[in-house]
């Protein structure tokens, strides 16, 4: 009888474990120090695949970023469910998205910090996916708004909203006890506050400028 033959693992397949191992590998010991023998030896697979799946340490941590990136945006599409009055939209859509990075702590790491500092390829990579999430909340905040505000005044919301959502996340996943219902809560306290007021027509005025 011949040698049994042992089914080859679908490239596709054997891809997303490379990249779960390179996220997991980039995210706790970042890039500079992550190695691809490293990398190889979590996916269970030989330095040399993963070279030839995705050709160098490169492409392989480019790849990881719109993996993460891609998920995390779907994450918050998904999490909003249309036809939810004003305020519950946006606290499904913070309550996703710390949900979502709370879950994948390496993912999150690999965006809000490694991404980002090494290298304008891979922070461009980022920043298309948070243009994404801009543009979203955007027009949530419109609906929130009853078309109180201008389209500058909204996207500069989501600008600032979008900014506090990723700084909390980083804190919420390094302190002890906080959970992403707890963290979504206490944006949505600080932002429903002010889009409250505008919905009821108050919104907060300047002072003149002194003479």
């Amino acid at each position: 009888m011949g040698a049994v033959k042992t089914k080859r693992m679908p490239r596709a397949v054997r891809e997303q474990q490379m990249l779960d191992a390179a996220v997991r590998t980039f995210g706790r010991r970042g890039y500079m120090a992550a190695s691809m023998d490293e990398i190889a030896e979590l996916a269970g697979v030989s330095k040399p695949l993963v070279y030839l799946y995705l050709n160098s340490k490169d492409d392989l941590f480019s790849a990881c970023i719109r993996r993460e990136a891609s998920a995390l945006a779907a994450a918050v599409r998904a999490g909003v469910r249309p036809g939810l009055p004003a305020d519950r939209q946006l606290w499904e859509g913070l309550r996703a998205f710390f949900t979502h990075t709370a879950r994948h702590p390496d993912g999150w790491s690999v965006l809000h910090v490694q991404a980002r500092t090494h290298g304008e390829r891979f922070a461009a990579e980022v920043r298309v996916m948070r243009a994404q999430i801009v543009v979203f909340v955007t027009q949530l905040i419109i609906e929130a708004a009853r078309q109180e505000l201008s389209g500058h005044e909204a996207a500069g919301l989501a600008e600032a909203l979008v900014g506090a959502a990723e700084s909390l996340a980083a804190w919420a996943n390094t302190t002890p006890g906080v959970t992403a219902r707890q963290a979504a809560a206490t944006l949505m306290n600080f932002a429903w506050a002010g889009l409250g007021d505008l919905r009821e027509g108050r919104p907060w005025t300047p002072p003149a400028p002194e003479e």
